[in-house]
């Protein structure tokens, strides 16, 4: 999904942290375990690090994450950069939906939205949910209401995962996340965390119900405005919609345990749910546009 050149990117919805070489979780190997088993485009890394929440909530925008970064993102000013540059793609990605969620969250729910902080670092940092890295991959953490993302993710996205690298294969991770805070905004979000999985989990389904919401999102998502009234994203076209599903399915479940775990699959010890259910949440969420057909807790179709 392409950025309009000339809408202006609000870089004070994010900061940077973290640095080269800092402490990462696990390594190598070590590290794509943890991802298969309860991190990658999930809730809350303490489950697996031991680390402990110890921020109340804050809604300000911005939050400095690892080395108090002063990090300003100036090269990120346009649509144009955006569509040039993953950061500046993050960015925009993050005004478009927090746009959406602003508006739709009132409007469908009668819940008022809250702006959510994105730390956009480089290596490692350090968050109450435990250290982020680009091995564990983006995460939000309930704790201090913030999203966790190494640019650099995406390259292994495309490259160890089988995702298309398209634009939207990564909007659709930021979008996502965003999901995890709404559901966080809405009480559901603990109901992933009672340390159960399989595929009718609590944990599956509140991974399910954040493709959703990035289907939800990605359906509004050319409608969404900058500061000035501009519209953030073009229109989506199916190679946009085909890039989506192939990070949807490049992330379930089954597809890591079958590229990175020898060929075995384990319904059993699934936290996120299998290619088809993902892709499937997140079709339901795009060609229905609303949060209400979201109710994963609500069927056992998964």
């Amino acid at each position: 999904m392409s950025f309009n050149d000339g809408a202006k990117l609000d870089t004070s919805q994010v900061t940077g942290g973290g640095s080269r070489g800092g402490l990462a979780i696990g390594g190598g190997i070590g590290g794509l375990v943890i991802t298969l088993v309860a991190v990658f485009l999930g809730v809350d890394p303490s489950v697996i690090t031991g680390a402990t929440n110890g921020s109340p909530f804050d809604t300000s925008q911005v939050q400095t994450g690892g080395d108090q970064s002063t990090t300003t993102f100036d090269q990120c000013q346009t649509g144009a950069d955006a569509n040039r540059d993953v950061t500046c793609r993050i960015i925009g990605t993050v005004n478009s939906v927090q746009d959406y969620w602003s508006e739709a969250l009132p409007a469908d729910v009668s819940r008022q939205y809250r702006a959510a902080k994105t730390v956009i670092y480089s290596g490692a940092t350090q968050s109450p949910c435990g250290t982020a890295s680009n091995q564990t991959g983006p995460f939000y953490c309930p704790s201090d209401e913030r999203v966790y993302i190494d640019a650099s993710f995406f390259d292994e996205l495309e490259s160890t995962y089988g995702a298309d690298g398209g634009a939207l294969a990564q909007e659709y991770v930021v979008a996502h996340e965003y999901g995890h805070h709404v559901e966080n905004i809405l009480g559901i979000l603990a109901k992933g965390q009672d340390g159960k999985t399989g595929p009718q989990s609590g944990g599956v389904r509140i991974e399910l119900m954040a493709d959703c919401m990035a289907g939800v999102w990605a359906n509004h998502a050319s409608t969404t405005e900058d500061a000035d009234g501009n519209t953030l994203l073009q229109p989506l076209t199916q190679d946009d919609i085909d890039s989506a599903l192939s990070a949807a399915a490049a992330v379930g479940d089954d597809h890591i345990q079958e590229e990175l775990g020898g060929g075995s699959v384990n319904q059993d010890t699934w936290t996120h749910g299998s290619s088809a259910s993902r892709q499937k949440w997140f079709k339901t969420g795009y060609e229905s546009g609303t949060v209400n057909a979201c109710d994963t807790f609500a069927t056992n179709d998964l």
